[in-house]
């Protein structure tokens, strides 16, 4: 899909993830249980924002290769990164059982990726130098912190991985915050922002009305059917055509 403008980036960055979630429902374009990255990917920097950006997919693994085993160069990793257009964030896939025996992440990596045009990581996995990577303003999104890198190693990169319980492709247009990680779809992705503010506004009818001094169990009832119907309405102008 083409990538979207540096101002429709910059609207996304300025909605939550769980509104953003809401957003992509009016498109009914995949199962609602469907496309947002699992509790086990979790926020580590949450006072950092919100963070937008396109997938580049890595799979890592932190035991020690077998012998004669090679290794992906990460020379190879980074020269393949220009391959998906920045903001990019680092998708990468922990294959150990249990995952987190070693990080890939601390603060030379968060380093040498920031300068390759990443924004931050989501992975299954874990980081360490965590003071550092917040400075750095570098989003991370990982099951835990960890202490040591073990002997981390790129097995392959570039191709689908599982994070989350979701698949990732290169390329997947991410929006992650304090509440989590959601893959946005690369066909309506121009249009989630102003399904959001929708959506929202939509919201915000209900809430006034239980903040008011005249609430009642019926004027709430009515109020939610309100709501509802309005719903409907932003479906049957969001939804592609056909389905």
């Amino acid at each position: 899909m083409e990538a979207l403008s540096a101002t429709q980036l910059n609207a996304l960055r300025k909605i939550n993830s769980p509104t953003i979630a809401n957003a992509i429902e009016m498109f009914e374009i995949r199962p609602r249980n469907t496309g947002s990255l699992g509790p086990e990917v979790r926020c580590l920097f949450p006072a950092l924002g919100t963070m937008v950006g396109y997938a580049f997919t890595a799979v890592i693994s932190a035991d020690l290769p077998a012998k004669g085993h090679s290794v992906t160069q990460r020379s190879d990793y980074w020269a393949a990164t220009s391959r998906v257009t920045p903001p990019r964030v680092a998708v990468v896939q922990d294959l150990d059982n249990p995952p987190c025996r070693g990080s890939f992440w601390g603060e030379v990596n968060s380093n040498i990726h920031r300068a390759l045009g990443f924004v931050g990581t989501v992975t299954n996995g874990s980081a360490r130098d965590l003071e550092e990577m917040e400075k750095l303003g570098f989003f991370t999104f990982a099951r835990s912190p960890s202490v040591s890198h073990a002997y981390v190693h790129l097995v392959d990169f570039g191709g689908p991985v599982r994070v989350g319980g979701e698949v990732v492709n290169p390329g997947d247009l991410l929006h992650g915050d304090r509440h989590g990680v959601v893959i946005i779809p690369g066909e309506i992705a121009p249009g989630v922002a102003d399904a959001a503010a929708e959506v929202d506004a939509a919201e915000r009818e209900v809430i006034r009305y239980c903040q008011s001094e005249d609430f009642n169990v019926a004027g709430l009832k009515n109020a939610y059917d309100n709501l509802q119907a309005r719903f409907l309405q932003i479906i049957e102008r969001r939804k592609p055509a056909g389905r």
